[in-house]
């Protein structure tokens, strides 16, 4: 159940309509990948405070780096998948956050719009997986008129952008996603997921993650709402194993909470995925949520009844509860303490001699006064 998936999109489509094929031959186990433990971004509620040196960029962009990347900078129309918040210079008011929508944007340096030259900028002048805080002057954001679609951001107004650069494609790999045919598209994520596998395998889990980030960038919502049969079939055994190599990255890295979502993206369009069953089971009984963990691993175990995994899973779970158990039983009876035992009353002679003696002297009063009358 830790396989990567690592199919080409013709076989993925067969494994995807077999849910039990959980252990197929074209996939990379890697049981043996270390835990590695790193933070996902803040919650941006505000801008981070970050402590490294400003880079002047540009007379109006300027960039203070929050974590390096790896490899070359980006060229002029190269496209770029970023992450990023916005916010307004000097205040708390973020008015665009991709985090928040669990979707990358798509930017091509040197044809990015107006209001995002600086952004363009900054980009441009990062690593993949670089993340870093922008300083933007307001002649390269919304200008003097300030933002129609984000009327939090008013004119003339200095941004702040928290940004990450998952990856890019250089200009000679083609088009913009917009420009691309369903199967360019499909094809072009395929190789990222398989980019993404080779970094799982070296145990670069983080280098991982952004090729399949940017794979599913190809799988957006938009593009997905307009594919059905066999183009959806296609792009499907493509983007959930994105999904779940996702997850079964972030439970690598001890990021439990964003694992159990990428598995729930996979199930809400297939409920029988075993290994998104699995993968989202393993991560809530990290959390501590038995119950539910419980529940995911007895939904696969339904589709896959010979799993190893699955049993042991389950098996560990019932261990856990006979253990919590024991401690609970201890824990009340040091509590309440034993049941005090109900002891014999001793007898008490004297009482009882005493009680005789003054029935029996009632008794010779009685027939003394019956004798004389």
């Amino acid at each position: 159940m830790a396989a990567v998936e690592e199919d080409s999109a013709p076989a993925a489509a067969a494994a995807a309509s077999d849910p039990a094929a959980g252990s197929s031959d074209n996939e990379i186990t890697v049981e043996e990948a270390s835990s590695v433990h790193t933070e996902p971004p803040q919650d941006g509620s505000a801008p981070p405070v970050v402590s490294s040196d400003m880079e002047v960029l540009h007379d109006k962009v300027k960039k203070q780096v929050i974590k390096e990347g790896h490899g070359k900078r980006p060229l002029k129309f190269a496209t770029c998948f970023v992450h990023y918040r916005a916010w307004v210079q000097g205040s708390s008011h973020k008015f665009e956050d991709t985090w928040q929508e669990q979707h990358p944007i798509e930017l091509v340096l040197g044809k990015e719009k107006k209001e995002m030259s600086g952004l363009g900028i900054g980009v441009g002048n990062m690593r993949s997986g670089e993340r870093a805080l922008l300083h933007v002057g307001w002649e390269l954001g919304y200008g003097k008129e300030g933002s129609f679609s984000f009327p939090n951001v008013p004119p003339m107004a200095d941004l702040v952008y928290e940004v990450e650069l998952i990856g890019f494609d250089d200009i000679k790999e083609g088009k913009a996603r917009s420009d691309m045919t369903v199967e360019e598209r499909i094809a072009a994520a395929d190789r990222r997921k398989i980019e993404g596998n080779e970094y799982f395998k070296k145990k670069k889990l983080e280098e991982a993650m952004q090729q399949y980030e940017m794979a599913i960038a190809y799988m957006g919502d938009d593009f997905m709402f307009q594919l059905f049969g066999k183009y959806r079939d296609m792009a499907l055994a493509v983007k959930n194993p994105c999904h779940l190599n996702m997850a079964a990255c972030l439970i690598k890295l001890n990021r439990f909470n964003e694992a159990i979502v990428q598995c729930s993206i996979v199930l809400s369009e297939d409920e029988s995925n075993v290994k998104a069953l699995f993968r989202r089971g393993k991560a809530k009984s990290e959390l501590g949520q038995t119950e539910s963990a419980r529940e995911d691993f007895l939904k696969a175990k339904k589709y896959s009844p010979e799993d190893k995994e699955i049993l042991r899973e389950l098996r560990l779970l019932a261990e856990q509860d006979k253990v919590l158990y024991q401690k609970q039983k201890e824990l009340y009876k040091g509590l309440f303490g034993p049941r005090p035992e109900v002891k014999p009353k001793k007898a008490n002679y004297l009482a009882i001699f005493w009680q005789w003696l003054v029935s029996l002297i009632h008794y010779l009063i009685r027939m003394f006064k019956r004798k004389n009358e």
